[in-house]
């Protein structure tokens, strides 16, 4: 259809060569394996899917005892999670696709019934509001251990040592998971980090985590293969700001100099606690790629491309069940709606049968 014509044009992100503007958002769907290792049917999932014109994979566990979906994420911090993981880079690539992996600490959102009862991690020993769904029933969140000074250099291995992994399985990049309540973004956001120490108080110091990381995983990628993925105004996992406006300012600002791949923007809130605008912020600070999403229709995203407020768009709910969904928009085909009661099941219903006509 000629109204989403810019969609179809091929563009650059750093360094990777893209058919098309569209972007599968990461999806967590919980069909790892119980060691957290990726299967088969997630290899046929993303192949289904590679007409797009880059898949950012899933959230994907940097380290161990971080698991905050029922048990089923994958990780990226053993060998058997590498080989799991090729299957798929290399699924994806016999299709024509390209893949970047999310690379994801849980921070505070995981819980001790999913992790061999280790307890979890943030930036302050501020517990989530509501509960949790575990093997144990849904229960609520715990209060979490607040990170010592002297451990936050091994939380920066850590994800280096997944960016070294998910070279070895094959991806194309990775994108740093700075968003949606977890490890990182809990550091950055003034309702869950009330530290006293570098790492909080002021913007610059609560924003030095996630760029310590990214600043990592650069050495190991190269800055023209990462991406970061920010959600300044979503209050999922009780999150909340005094100022996010002026928080997207500096940290965007700074990610510009590091000249990564790309921006990854959620411009609202999944549940409208938050409002404001962040994407004029993003766009006055960072001259890069930046890949819009949340809530965006392929006619907005459309024209948000062609009037240069975002480069890109990253659909995530249409995509669950349109694995066809670049060809679909291409030819105005009704899109299907997905069923939200498989989203974190096991098995393949509602993960690899929807059609792909």
């Amino acid at each position: 259809m000629s109204q989403f014509k810019t969609f179809f044009n091929p563009m650059k992100i750093g360094s990777l060569e893209l058919k098309n503007k569209i972007v599968m958002a990461p999806l967590t769907r919980c069909r790892a394996d119980e060691n957290h290792n990726p299967t088969e049917m997630m290899a046929e999932y993303y192949a289904q899917r590679a007409s797009a014109g880059l898949i950012v994979a899933e959230a994907t566990m940097v380290m161990e005892h971080n698991s905050a979906f029922g048990g089923r994420e994958p990780g990226i911090y053993s060998q058997a999670q590498i080989d799991g993981w090729k299957k798929v880079t290399e699924a994806v690539h016999q299709k024509g696709g390209k893949i970047v992996l999310q690379l994801w600490h849980g921070g505070r959102a995981c819980h001790p019934f999913l992790n061999h009862d280790h307890i979890p991690v943030a930036p302050s020993a501020i517990a989530i509001e509501g509960e949790i769904y575990t093997p144990k029933g849904k229960v609520p969140h715990v209060t979490p251990r607040a990170l010592e000074l002297k451990e936050i250099p091994g939380i920066i291995e850590g994800f280096v040592t997944a960016a070294k992994n998910a070279q070895a399985a094959g991806f194309d990049g990775v994108e740093v998971h700075g968003a949606n309540g977890y490890l990182l973004d809990e550091f950055m956001r003034d309702s869950a980090n009330k530290r006293t120490d570098i790492y909080g108080g002021s913007i610059e110091n609560r924003c030095r985590l996630l760029l310590e990381v990214t600043k990592a995983v650069i050495h190991v990628w190269g800055a023209d293969k990462v991406g970061v993925r920010l959600s300044p105004l979503n209050s999922y996992n009780s999150m909340k700001d005094s100022n996010p406006q002026k928080l997207t300012a500096y940290v965007v600002s700074e990610l510009n100099q590091l000249k990564i791949a790309y921006l990854h923007m959620m411009r609202s809130d999944f549940f409208g606690i938050q409002t404001g605008d962040v994407m004029t912020e993003a766009r006055e600070s960072f001259k890069g790629t930046i890949i819009g999403n949340m809530g965006y229709s392929p006619e907005e995203a459309a024209d948000s491309i062609e009037k240069g407020l975002i480069n890109a768009i990253a659909f995530g709910h249409h995509y669950v069940s349109n694995p066809n969904l670049v060809e679909k928009i291409k030819n105005g085909v009704a899109l299907i709606e997905p069923d939200q009661n498989t989203y974190y099941t096991n098995d393949a219903k509602g993960y690899t049968d929807y059609s792909l006509n």
